[in-house]
């Protein structure tokens, strides 16, 4: 019965849990532990459909009520526990920055919709360079409980289904007991499985960043497991050979993933079913191999120990490292193990403080409704203290612009001025960097920037009667510069246009290290774009940067970030707006930090020197290709301001009082529009030589 203890499970629950530690701990030898949640997805939907479809056969019915008061009482109480700890590691070790978003993932977490944030929020160009969610872990949390909103009432929909057309046939009520056809149950397995698969495939080629954590692509996990406690009557009676090959076959598949997977992998899609068929095949052997099987590995006293805390295991370990993180820097992958092994300490206190006294506790067992009010408290607290702790984090109003200088301390020529050197202490820093990610262009609130899926959109900026039409287009780094641009289109009587978009460069060629539906956007972005460029939008002058991409070379293959074909698709892309009229006018692209420089500067106020860069690294493999590209091109004009943006050799994080960047390379509105004399001067004399 897949309702009895099975010790191989338990095992293989700890062998899961142990995968997801090693491969967060950064440990070389599980670049695949990411598998282990897979892995997760199959046990629990063989567990959960073992008992729901007991008492389907047993009763006639499934008491929905008491379904959710148990899962209330075996998941909430840990739950909520750990949301609070975290709500207080995020206080105290993650920068000012992260309070915000760490506010809104613990009420997503809370509600069990965190994966449907998180998803958005990994298709968000503006969000990828953003660390690491405290609560990241909670996302298949998330996908178990809203599987098992829908599961439980489609099974309860095909137990009525059969009942009436049983007395439809026989002219009475089906008699309780009667055991549904499990060809019907199998029916309402493949309702959900086969699309979800079908599904997973597709999105996960066609938007990796959001198939990883969205419901879809991982209810067929789920239904896989489902139907294997179906058939768990048929599996028992395989030859014991038989079997213990295929449990041996199982679980060598989940090592397989294990160190042939890694970040570059695809997943999850067909790559998926490599773990999820071994854990499938582990389970669907186990009764029937017995101890010729994997049992003999799995049912040992570490693995099933392991197991029987991996949930609360599991709750603990990620917001341990994120937080270790946060304190002491990059973890190396020994600091991780450490931290991952000493999350087993409070695992092992919740499980035996907080766990199995809720879980078995008979004053809640017996009343199944006040189970579900503990479960409502035990999200409900986390959520208020979230909303407290969001008051907390200062205004995006905090700072005005205007109260500090920015760019505007630096001399007339920049270069190795001591007043743009890293110092550690600054009277004020504009924006506050608890709200820099928000100091962004007003184009995107205006929707005038398209995502990285958008279309052509476009918007107007300086003076609409203006003589000279400049047209602004490229991606993101190009956007970052609209609040110096439109201010000076305004002051010199310009008519500007602006055509941006996310990971997207104004260049013929296709673009690599991308999905397929980012590539295929971007192609079409770019054609649209030349497309009307070339028409009655001709500009007189187009303005253009980006960051620095690799791109498809003509027989298939990839070029580096700085060889001949991303000089010469660059060259070829100028070389047709010039040909056609248009003066080429490339802002050379800004210095990478390499970190988050809000986030630095939110931790060390007093010690900001802590959050200098080297000029030199900043600068490699950014805009190197525009610098060549421009070089000897007539009709293009190279801009380069990056004297202003890092003057020394260690470039500051704050300038004048203003916060140099936003993340890890965008540089903020505040320091951009700060540069708008200086950019104006450039333009001004690119534009005079644009005149016939």
């Amino acid at each position: 019965m897949t309702r009895d203890f099975r010790p191989d499970i338990a095992g293989l629950r700890g062998v899961a849990v142990a995968l997801v530690l090693l491969w967060h701990a950064g440990v070389p030898l599980a670049p695949g532990g990411f598998v282990g949640v897979d892995v997760f997805f199959v046990i629990s939907g063989f567990l959960i459909t073992g008992l729901l479809v007991a008492e389907l056969d047993r009763t006639g019915r499934i008491d929905l009520v008491a379904f959710y008061a148990r899962r209330s009482r075996r998941l909430l109480p840990a739950a909520g526990v750990v949301l609070l700890a975290t709500l207080a590691l995020g206080w105290w070790c993650l920068p000012a920055t992260r309070w915000s978003d760490t506010a809104g993932d613990v009420i997503a977490a809370a509600a069990y919709v965190v994966n449907w944030r998180l998803a958005d929020q990994a298709g968000d160009y503006l969000a990828q360079d953003q660390p690491p969610s405290i609560l990241q872990h909670y996302w298949s949390l998330a996908v178990e409980e809203q599987f098992y909103l829908i599961w439980p009432v489609l099974l309860v929909l095909v137990g009525a289904l059969v009942a009436r057309r049983r007395a439809s046939a026989r002219r009475h009520a089906r008699e309780p007991g009667s055991r549904v056809p499990r060809a019907w149950l199998l029916g309402a397995v493949a309702a959900v499985g086969v699309p979800s698969s079908l599904w997973s495939a597709y999105l996960t080629d066609a938007e990796p960043e959001r198939a990883y954590f969205v419901t879809t692509t991982r209810l067929w996990e789920l239904a896989l497991g489902g139907a294997l406690a179906l058939g768990a009557a048929r599996l028992s009676r395989l030859p014991r050979r038989v079997a213990a090959w295929l449990g041996w076959a199982g679980l060598a598949a989940i090592g397989a993933a294990l160190v042939g997977f890694d970040r570059e992998t695809s997943f999850p899609g067909w790559s998926a079913a490599l773990p999820v068929l071994g854990a499938a095949l582990v389970i669907a052997a186990g009764p029937a191999a017995g101890r010729a099987g994997p049992a003999r590995v799995l049912d040992t006293g570490v693995l099933r120990a392991l197991g029987a805390i991996s949930y609360s295991l599991y709750l603990w370990h990620w917001p341990l490292l994120v937080a270790a993180e946060a304190r002491y820097g990059e973890l190396s992958a020994l600091a991780g193990l450490v931290v991952v092994t000493a999350s087993v300490v409070p695992a092992a206190l919740t499980y035996h403080l907080v766990e199995n006294p809720f879980r078995y506790s008979r004053h809640l067992v017996r009343v199944p409704a006040r189970a579900l009010r503990l479960g409502a408290l035990s999200a409900g607290v986390p959520v208020l203290v979230a909303v407290v702790l969001l008051t907390t984090v200062p205004s995006v109003a905090g700072n005005a612009p205007g109260s500090a200088p920015g760019a505007a301390v630096l001399r007339p020529q920049p270069r190795d001025d001591p007043a743009g050197s890293p110092a550690d202490r600054a009277t004020v820093v504009v924006p506050d960097p608890a709200v820099a990610s928000g100091d962004m262009p007003a184009s995107y609130r205006k929707g005038c920037h398209a995502g990285t899926y958008g279309k052509l959109t476009t918007c107007e900026f300086g003076d609409p009667a203006g003589r000279l039409t400049v047209a602004v287009t490229g991606d993101s780094h190009m956007a970052q510069w609209l609040p110096a641009i439109e201010p000076v289109a305004t002051e010199l009587g310009w008519r500007g246009r602006m055509y941006t978009k996310s990971s997207c460069p104004l260049l013929d060629a296709e673009i690599v290290k991308q999905s397929a539906r980012q590539v295929t956007s971007c192609l079409d972005w770019n054609r649209d774009l030349r497309a009307l460029l070339s028409g009655p939008h001709r500009p007189d002058v187009l303005i253009t940067s980006s960051a620095q991409y690799h791109v498809r070379l003509p027989g298939g293959g990839t070029s580096g970030r700085n060889d001949a074909a991303v000089v010469d698709a660059l060259r070829r892309t100028w070389r047709s707006f010039v040909d056609a009229g248009t003066r080429v006018v490339v802002l050379r692209d800004t210095p990478y930090p390499a970190r988050h420089i809000a986030d630095c500067v939110a931790a060390n106020r007093t010690r900001l020197t802590r959050c200098a860069f080297p000029r030199s690294a900043a600068l490699t493999g950014t805009g190197e290709a525009q610098e060549e590209a421009a070089r000897d091109l007539p009709g293009v004009t190279l801009i380069d301001l990056n004297d202003a943006i890092c003057p020394t050799e260690r470039c500051a994080a704050v300038i004048g009082g203003v916060l140099v960047y936003r993340d890890k390379s965008h540089l903020t509105a505040t320091y951009a529009a700060s540069l708008r004399p200086r950019l104006k001067d450039a333009l001004s004399a690119a534009f005079a030589r644009s005149r016939p």
